[in-house]
Formats: C-alpha cells, sequence, structure tokens
C-alpha cells in the first residue's frame, strides 16, 4: 500500500511533466460552458454549471480508480457504469427542467456521450504511458516465430513487405517466412520467389480469402510464435523483435499488437487517416493495454503465441475482418492481448472512393465480429471484456455515429434560427476536446506536430464521413445480406495501370 506522500508525490510528477495538457484540459471543460452560459438565460446557467460539474467528478473518479486503487479493476466497469447512470440521470432531470424542447435536451445528451468517451480513454492512456508502461525489451534468446504473408494480386508490393522482413535484426536460424499466394492472377507468386534463395518459403493455393490463406501457411509453419503481416505492409528493423518481447515477460499473453503509422501522407486524405490512427486507435489500444483486453491485433503485423491461437482453431470465415475476430477468440479464451512497440508501415487510401471500399470492409467486419460474440455482452465470466473493453466498443459503434449526427443537425437547426454565437460555443468546445485528445496522442506517438491542423475536419467533415458510413454498414449486416470483400487500390498499381504505354 502507497503512502499519501508518495501518491501525491507521483501524482504532482505526472502533473507537472504534462501540466500544459492538463491546463488545456480543464479550460476545454470550463470553456464551453463558459460560452454556453453566455447565450442562455438565468436558469440555463444552473444547468450548464451543475453539467459541467457532473462530467468533472466523474473524469477526477476515473483517473483517481485507475491510478491509485488497482485493487478494484475488478468492479471497475460496474463502478464507471454506476457513475455515468448517475450523471445521466442528475443531467435529464436538470436539463429536462431548464430545456423543455426535446431537439436541446438530446443534443446535450449526445455531448456528453461524447465529452465522457474520449476524455476517459485520454486520461488512462495519458497514465498508461506516464508510469505504468512498462517498455518490454527485447534479450536473448529469442523464440522462434514463422512470419506469414497472405497476398493476393500484390506485384509491386510483396517484393517490399518480404525485403524489409530479411532486413530485421532477428536471428535467421529462428526466422521463418512463409508467403501464401492467395490464388494471384498477376506477378505477386513469382516475385515472392524471387526470395526463395534467402530462406523465404512460397505456398500457393485457389483464392479463398484472407483467412483461408492464413490458416494454409499455419500448416506448414514451425514457429513457436506466429507473426502475421500485410503484403502491403513494410516493418521497422527492430519490429519482430518487440513483437515478441511481451511473451517473455507474461506467460498470460496470447497475442500482441503493433503501432500502425500510415507513410504515404502526401494528401489530405492519407493526413487525416494518420492522425485518426494516432488518436482513435493507437491511444485507444493503450488504454485497453492497461487492463490486458486489446481488441484487434492488426493485420498488418500482428503476433500470437502459437498454443493460443491453435487452442481458438485459427481464423474463422463468418466475418470480413479476420483480425478482430480472432483477438476476441483469444481474449475469451482466457489470454491476455497486449500492446508493444513494434512499429508497421502501411500504405493509406489517397481517393474517397478507395478509402470507402476499405472502411466498408473494416465498419461491416466490426459489425459482424461484435454479433458474432455478443455472448460476452451477457456474460460476466469474461471479466474486463465483459465490463469495459464491449462495452466502449458498443458505445463507439453504434451510439458515437448517431450522437455525431444529432450534434450536427442541431448545429444546423441553430443556424436556422440566427444563434452564430452558440454554434461557435458548440465548434470551440469540440474542437478542444479533440485538439487535445490530438496533442496527447501526437505527444506519446512522437508523431508530427503538423498532424494537429487537421483536428477539425474531426468536428465537421471527414469524421462525418465515417460516422455515415458506419451506419450504412450496420444496416448492410442488420438486413443479412451476402456482403463481398471490398478493399482500397493499390497506389503503384493503379498508377502502373494508368501510365501511358509505348
Amino acid at each position: 500500500m502507497k503512502s499519501p506522500k508518495i501518491v501525491g508525490f507521483r501524482l504532482w510528477s505526472i502533473l507537472r511533466s504534462v501540466r500544459w495538457l492538463s491546463v488545456a484540459l480543464f479550460l476545454s471543460a470550463l470553456l464551453p460552458f463558459w460560452l454556453l452560459v453566455g447565450v442562455m438565460d438565468d436558469g440555463s446557467v444552473y444547468a450548464v454549471a451543475g453539467f459541467g460539474l457532473i462530467m468533472a467528478c466523474y473524469v477526477g473518479w476515473s483517473y483517481y480508480v485507475v491510478m491509485y486503487r488497482p485493487w478494484y479493476r475488478d468492479v471497475f466497469g460496474v463502478g464507471t457504469l454506476a457513475v455515468v447512470l448517475c450523471g445521466y440521470a442528475v443531467g435529464v432531470v436538470t436539463i429536462g427542467w431548464v430545456y423543455p424542447a426535446p431537439i436541446q435536451f438530446v443534443h446535450l445528451l449526445a455531448i456528453a456521450l461524447i465529452f465522457v468517451y474520449y476524455w476517459f480513454i485520454a486520461l488512462i492512456a495519458l497514465y498508461h504511458d506516464q508510469v505504468d508502461h512498462a517498455k518490454f525489451t527485447p534479450s536473448p534468446p529469442f523464440p522462434s516465430i514463422t512470419v506469414l504473408v497472405p497476398a493476393y494480386n500484390e506485384a509491386g508490393y510483396v517484393g517490399r513487405t518480404v525485403a524489409s522482413l530479411l532486413e530485421a535484426r532477428y536471428p535467421e536460424e529462428q526466422l521463418e517466412i512463409i508467403v501464401i499466394d492467395d490464388g494471384s492472377t498477376d506477378e505477386t507468386a513469382g516475385e515472392a520467389r524471387s526470395f526463395e534463395s534467402e530462406g523465404v518459403r512460397v505456398v500457393t493455393k485457389e483464392n479463398g480469402g484472407k483467412y483461408s490463406a492464413l490458416n494454409y501457411g499455419l500448416l506448414f509453419a514451425e514457429g513457436e510464435v506466429i507473426v502475421t503481416v500485410d503484403a502491403d505492409s513494410i516493418v521497422a528493423t527492430d519490429a519482430l523483435k518487440q513483437i515478441v518481447a511481451p511473451f517473455a515477460s507474461n506467460p498470460e499473453i496470447g497475442a500482441v499488437a503493433s503501432n500502425v503509422t500510415i507513410w504515404n501522407r502526401n494528401s489530405l486524405i492519407t493526413r487525416c487517416q494518420q492522425l485518426e490512427y494516432t488518436i482513435g486507435v493507437n491511444i485507444y489500444r493503450r488504454m485497453l493495454d492497461y487492463f490486458g483486453i486489446v481488441l484487434i491485433v492488426p493485420g498488418c503485423l500482428g503476433a500470437y503465441r502459437r498454443e493460443a491461437i491453435e487452442g481458438v482453431f485459427a481464423y474463422d470465415p463468418e466475418t470480413l475482418t479476420e483480425d478482430f475476430d480472432v483477438t476476441m477468440k483469444i481474449l475469451r479464451s482466457g489470454y491476455r492481448v497486449s500492446v508493444s512497440d513494434a512499429r508497421v508501415y502501411t500504405e493509406a487510401p489517397d481517393t474517397w472512393t478507395s478509402l470507402y471500399n476499405q472502411r466498408l470492409r473494416w465498419y461491416r467486419g466490426n459489425y459482424m465480429t461484435l454479433f458474432k460474440h455478443i455472448r460476452v455482452v451477457v456474460d460476466s465470466s469474461y471479466g474486463l471484456l465483459h465490463r469495459l473493453a464491449v462495452p466502449f466498443r458498443l458505445v463507439e459503434l453504434f451510439f458515437l455515429p448517431v450522437a455525431t449526427w444529432i450534434i450536427l443537425g442541431f448545429i444546423a437547426w441553430l443556424l436556422l434560427g440566427g444563434q452564430v454565437v452558440q454554434v461557435l460555443a458548440l465548434f470551440v468546445f469540440f474542437t478542444s476536446i479533440i485538439v487535445l485528445i490530438a496533442a496527447l496522442g501526437i505527444l506519446i506517438e512522437g508523431e508530427d506536430w503538423r498532424l494537429i491542423i487537421y483536428a477539425p475536419l474531426f468536428v465537421i467533415g471527414y469524421k462525418h464521413f465515417h460516422d455515415a458510413l458506419n451506419l450504412k454498414c450496420l444496416f448492410d449486416v442488420l438486413s443479412d445480406r451476402d456482403l463481398d470483400w471490398t478493399h482500397a487500390q493499390r497506389i503503384d498499381q493503379r498508377d502502373a495501370d494508368d501510365s501511358p504505354t509505348e
């Protein structure tokens, strides 16, 4: 048990190391309410002040429990839910008394949902990085690993991926690389076979999808750890050592996720995607990593303990996101899933059409996977997977997209009524949250600070594109349609097709 003096010193050290962020958090909570108070009647002052106090208490309580009451984790999800429900109940009574208009009432509840969701994630991620994130240090002896590279029509890409794996500083005698050509109709197999002299094995099969290619590759794998790498990704030179390090430190870890970075940041779309990865993927994973319940081990670079992936019978065909599905299966089997410092560089879609096609598969697959594992929602035996990870995922997929469009509709209603100051207050509120979350993500990940200028697009524009697509995919899955695999067009392949021929 830590003494109060030590606890206080640790808290002061953290706040001092990120003092600018702490001040910004305080202002982001107060400034929007101050702006709103300035344009409301006297009764609304009490409603807004009370609601702000509820949110401040919630954030402070969450921070305190996570930092200083680790023994409370087993009921942390229940406690969080109780605080949120109490806050919402008080907010409903207070705001309902002041605002008879249903649209204003629903709008303020949407604001509360987004505020709590983002700042709860941010505070745990901050604690994880500043205090509890013990860097896994790779050290020999390294386990034998098999790297599976599923490839379908990846000519021009698979060669780069294999070359980066060979250049990774991993002991040659412990490294096995298998490229699975999933019935490609281009030169994928030939390009991969050019590395056979360096020990790379190439196997071919009829086209059956990524899940079947990975399962087929597992038949030939001999390593203690199974690593999967997409055929359009490039791993950092120390990535293989970094991604296997957590396995040696904790036998309960069944899978390890990587840190995904976009390398083609030459357009507005790709820069927005990198910021999205920084604040919506990597920060989110850090929060879940604190509890060992990371939900997705990305296909572009992920590692699995062999007995863990074989124990859940590897990959299934029921969903379009095999990485999410297999991670859920491993978590349900009792293993922890963690995050490593292994970095992988991947190509992001650079057109709206390609981004649409990529996310169409991602979002449909997310809903398919959640429906497949719906038992986790009602079965408390799954612990924090039931109480924290899946509920947050449900909020992210089912409620946040709706809340975003409710707020946008309310903004349009205010503009039609000539209430420009209130619209400005709302924009400041949401922009302050996104900017500060982005700053936290950039600080933790060591990313380019210029990305922060794209934060307003996550308030208006870019986020609404994704939320509308999310809702479309939900309806697609609920309608039980036969959903096909959609993917982004490869940039180099597209440019080669568009280039003039002699």
